[in-house]
C-alpha cells in the first residue's frame, strides 16, 4: 500500500525513512490486509516459503487468535499467589483465557496444541505498576520538541519490546498513552495491556509543571504548554481547575487518576521536601474518580505530602521513599497501597549531572529507600512494584533486571508475587474503569492467558528475569503466542 526506495538500515535498527520502521511496516501490512486479504496471505505465504521474512519481521507480527486449545504439560507452575511451585499439574488455555489447571493425567482436548515444557517454570506475565509508555523510550528534549507522530512510533516500538521482556501488563502513570493502548487492543501493534492515567495533574511549580520560566507568569487564557498539549501533564490550581482536568482524563479513558503531591527529582522548580496541593484539591480529584468508580494515586515522598493526600481520600502512594513511621502506621490503618521502586545508587540509577539540583534531590531520595521498604514490611503495607523509567531509552531493556534488585529487601518468591498477583490486586482498584475486566497476574481457571515459560526456576534465581531473550522460551498474551523459542 505504501512504498519507498529500499534502504539498508532496516536490519540495523535505524531508519532513514519512516517507512522502514517496524511500527510503520506493521501498519502498512494491516492496511493491505484490510484491502486484499487473499493477496496479502498469498504473498506472505510465498515469502515465508522462500525464507524471505527476517526474524525481526516475524517477531513484530501480531499472532492469529488461537483456533484450538493450548495445553502446557510437563511444567512447574508459579501461580502468582504462592511462593511454592506446583508440580503434577498442566494448564489448559482455550481462547484468551485459562480454562483449567488440572492433574497432568487428564486427556488433552481434541485437536489441542500440546506444549511440553520440559520441566520449565510456567508463570503469569509480569506487571509493571509504574511505567511510562510514552516517556521511557525518548529523552526529555525529544518529548518537548519532536513531532508527535515520531513520539508515538517510538512508543509503539518500545511497547513491542516491553511485551517481549515478559511484561504483559503495565499501569501507565503519566503520558498520552490512550492512543497506544487503543492500537494495541485493536491488534495494530504488539504490546502489553495498559491501564492509563493520562496526563499527571499538577499545581503550578509542581512536579508536573515543565513549563519554561519565560512562560510564567501565565495569562488566565494562556495557551497550553508543550507538555500539556501532548497530554504529558496538566497544570491545575484550585478546586475548580482540578475538577475540570480530572474529568477530562476520565473522559479520555483514564483507568485511574494521578496527581503530583510533592516535590520530584526530574522536575526543576520544586524542592523535594515541598508539599503540593491542599486537602480540598485532592478531594476534588478523588470525588471525580470515585464518581466514576475508580481511585487517585499520587507522586509523593515526604510525610506531609503523603498524609495530606490521604486525608483528601487518595488510595495509593507512588514512591514514598521519605516516609516516617507515623506515616506508615496511617497507611496500614487505612489500607493505603504503596507503589514503590528500587531507587538506590546502582547501575540502574540513571543519575543526573553531578552538582545539579536534580542530582542533590536524587541522592536525598535514594537515602530513604531502605527505610521505606523496612517500614512497608514492618507494618505489612500493601506494596506494589514498578520501574518508573523516565527519559532514558538505554534503560528500558533493564526492566526485568530492575525487578531483580528488589532482592535487597524481599525474597525471590515475594518479588514474583508482588510483580504478578500483587500488582494485579492493585490494578483491580479501577473497578468498572478496569479496561480488562478479568483476572490477571495468576495461573488459575478463568484468568487471562498471559503466560511465560521460563527456562529455569525464578523462585531460586531471580536473575533469570534480567535476560528474557535467553530465558523466556514462550511469551503468551491473551492466548496468543508472541514468542516461541521452544519449538522454533
Amino acid at each position: 500500500m505504501f512504498t519507498c526506495t529500499p534502504a539498508d538500515d532496516v536490519e540495523s535498527g535505524t531508519f532513514s525513512c519512516i517507512c522502514h520502521s517496524p511500527a510503520f511496516m506493521r501498519l502498512n501490512a494491516l492496511v493491505e490486509h484490510k484491502f486484499s486479504r487473499r493477496a496479502f496471505l498469498a504473498g506472505a505465504a510465498a515469502m515465508g516459503a522462500g525464507g524471505l521474512l527476517s526474524p525481526k519481521a516475524v517477531m513484530a507480527a501480531i499472532p492469529e487468535a488461537p483456533t484450538r486449545p493450548v495445553v502446557f504439560t510437563n511444567v512447574r507452575i508459579f501461580n502468582g499467589t504462592s511462593g511454592q511451585l506446583i508440580e503434577g499439574q498442566r494448564v489448559v488455555v482455550d481462547g484468551n483465557k485459562i480454562k483449567a489447571v488440572e492433574p497432568k493425567g487428564e486427556a488433552a482436548p481434541d485437536g489441542a496444541d500440546v506444549i511440553d515444557g520440559g520441566g520449565r517454570t510456567l508463570m503469569p506475565g509480569l506487571i509493571d505498576a509504574h511505567w511510562h509508555a510514552m516517556m521511557a523510550p525518548l529523552p526529555m528534549l525529544d518529548l518537548m520538541t519532536a513531532d508527535v507522530g515520531y513520539i508515538y512510533l517510538a512508543a509503539a516500538e518500545e511497547a513491542r519490546k516491553t511485551l517481549l521482556r515478559g511484561f504483559t501488563s503495565i499501569r501507565d502513570l503519566a503520558g498520552p498513552a490512550f492512543g497506544l493502548k487503543r492500537a494495541i487492543d485493536a491488534g495494530l501493534n504488539p504490546g502489553p495491556r495498559i491501564w492509563p492515567s493520562g496526563a499527571m495533574i499538577s499545581q503550578t511549580s509542581g512536579h508536573g509543571d515543565f513549563r519554561l520560566p519565560y512562560e510564567v507568569p501565565a495569562q488566565i487564557d494562556a495557551q497550553l504548554s508543550r507538555g500539556e498539549s501532548i497530554g504529558g501533564g496538566m497544570v491545575a490550581d484550585g478546586v475548580d481547575q482540578v475538577l475540570k482536568r480530572a474529568r477530562e482524563q476520565l473522559m479520555l479513558g483514564a483507568s485511574q487518576l494521578k496527581l503530583a503531591a510533592g516535590g520530584g527529582v526530574a522536575s526543576n522548580y520544586d524542592p523535594i521536601d515541598a508539599s503540593q496541593y491542599t486537602e480540598a484539591e485532592f478531594r476534588a480529584a478523588v470525588d471525580s474518580a470515585e464518581n466514576w468508580g475508580t481511585y487517585v494515586t499520587v507522586h509523593a515522598y515526604t510525610p506531609r505530602a503523603i498524609q495530606t493526600a490521604i486525608r483528601g481520600g487518595v488510595r495509593c502512594i507512588e514512591h514514598g521513599q521519605l516516609m516516617d513511621e507515623e506515616t506508615a502506621k496511617i497507611m496500614a490503618d487505612k489500607g493505603i497501597w504503596l507503589s514503590s521502586q528500587a531507587f538506590i545508587e546502582n547501575e540502574f540509577a540513571n543519575p543526573y549531572p553531578e552538582g545539579s539540583p536534580n542530582r542533590a534531590k536524587q541522592r536525598t531520595m535514594f537515602a530513604g529507600t531502605d527505610t521505606a521498604f523496612e517500614l512497608a514490611k514492618q507494618y505489612k503495607l500493601k506494596t506494589a512494584w514498578g520501574t518508573d523509567i523516565l527519559f532514558d531509552p538505554s534503560m528500558t531493556k533493564n526492566q526485568g533486571a530492575i525487578l531483580g534488585t528488589m532482592s535487597r529487601w524481599y525474597s525471590n518468591d515475594e518479588i514474583l508475587v508482588m510483580a504478578t498477583g500483587g500488582n494485579a490486586e492493585m490494578l483491580a482498584m479501577s473497578g468498572p474503569r478496569n479496561p480488562y475486566p478479568g483476572k490477571i497476574g495468576v495461573v488459575e481457571a478463568d484468568a487471562y492467558a498471559d503466560l511465560l515459560l521460563v527456562d529455569g526456576d525464578p523462585t531460586v534465581d531471580i536473575r533469570l528475569l534480567a535476560d528474557p531473550d535467553k530465558n523466556f522460551k514462550i511469551i503468551m498474551k491473551d492466548g496468543r503466542i508472541y514468542k516461541d523459542a521452544l519449538r522454533g
